[in-house]
């Protein structure tokens, strides 16, 4: 019997040993904190695409699903009615809704530099077709115009046109989805065109002889902030930091010029209708900068001063109760090498 029983014990050992052990994965796995994370279905999302895609959300403990939606106001929705955790949105259209009463806390950026400046706005620019005949922005007085109402090319649209020395009242603003704006530009229903890339590039290589008579400018900040409800964000702060330190180290990888490809194909799948080397063809124009700082406070105040001006706000809002950088600036403390490509603020 001594005998039949160490024989036997090692194998049953060893099994219960391999029990628990998947067990304990198993546990692992269903601990893993379950975020739904939103993104606008462009280009600015890369971050988040490739970190759902290149596994930097799994890596830091979190099991990340993407939620895609046309623009930033309607990720605001969907978080305010729970559908994901955390969103993001431009300071074109935040400032609004949490004047409005929405209450989020932004944790990391999302796409835009304005850690370095205020204004970050290359992305943008405003194509004109051939039979138009508009050539310089004094030129858009009286023509139809495509934008998106809300989004950030509609203020850099007024606001170009502006300095400019035109009214907003002198232009004729025609709404658009970002899904539609490329046909709507075909079909010559506008003249002309206000828009982010890689759309910008798209209408000037689809209809002939079109150009873009602006890119830039420095009038307005493309700078958006990941965000979401304070008792979300606060009930488990490690998992808060996990999102946080997984978006960084994503934003670093999608930066390194050697894996353009590989982002440029991530992105592709996660947006309709793009095709990778279109998104090779516009990277340059964008920047991911998960940092936030004082610029983008200042940021943040100059859109709030424009959407006031525009009747679309009431009176000032303080970022500071909208901003939270304890969990950027931890990132950055612990993990240099995720930011040391990038420039400081000025």
């Amino acid at each position: 019997m001594t005998r039949l029983t160490v024989l036997l014990a090692p194998p049953a050992v060893f099994v219960l040993a391999v029990f628990l052990a998947l067990a304990s994965a198993a546990g692992h796995a269903d601990a893993q904190p379950k975020l739904n994370v939103g993104a606008v279905n462009n280009t600015g999302g890369l971050v988040v695409f490739v970190g759902v895609d290149k596994g930097f959300f799994a890596k830091h403990g979190l099991d990340a699903k993407v939620v895609v939606r046309n623009t930033g106001p309607e990720l605001s929705k969907a978080l305010d009615a729970g559908e994901i955790d955390i969103g993001a949105a431009n300071v074109s259209n935040i400032p609004v809704a949490l004047e409005r009463g929405l209450e989020l806390r932004a944790i990391v950026g999302y796409v835009g530099s304005s850690y370095v400046k205020s204004t970050d706005d290359n992305m943008l620019g405003i194509v004109v077709r051939p039979d138009a005949e508009i050539n310089t922005v004094a030129d858009l007085k009286g023509k139809s115009i495509g934008t998106t109402f809300g989004s950030m090319n509609d203020m850099y649209l007024v606001e170009t046109v502006r300095k400019a020395g035109i009214p907003e009242s002198a232009i004729n603003r025609i709404n658009s989805t970002p899904a539609g704006m490329v046909a709507l530009f075909d079909t010559g229903k506008v003249g002309a065109m206000a828009v982010w890339e890689p759309y910008l590039t798209r209408m000037v290589e689809k209809v002939k002889g079109a150009k873009v008579i602006v890119r830039g400018g420095d009038h307005v900040c493309f700078c958006a902030a990941a965000h979401g409800k304070p008792d979300r964000l606060y009930k488990d702060r490690d998992a808060t930091q996990k999102f946080v330190n997984a978006m960084a180290e994503s934003a670093r990888f999608v930066r390194d010029p050697k894996n353009l490809d590989e982002v440029a194909a991530i992105g592709a799948r996660h947006i309709p209708g793009m095709e990778p080397e279109l998104i090779k063809r516009t990277h340059k124009y964008w920047i991911y900068d998960m940092r936030i700082g004082k610029n983008s406070f200042k940021a943040f105040n100059e859109a709030v001063d424009v959407l006031i001006a525009q009747k679309k706000m009431k009176q000032p809002f303080d970022p500071a109760k909208y901003y939270d950088t304890s969990f950027i600036d931890r990132a950055m403390k612990e993990h240099p090498e995720w930011f040391n490509d990038l420039p400081p603020a000025r």
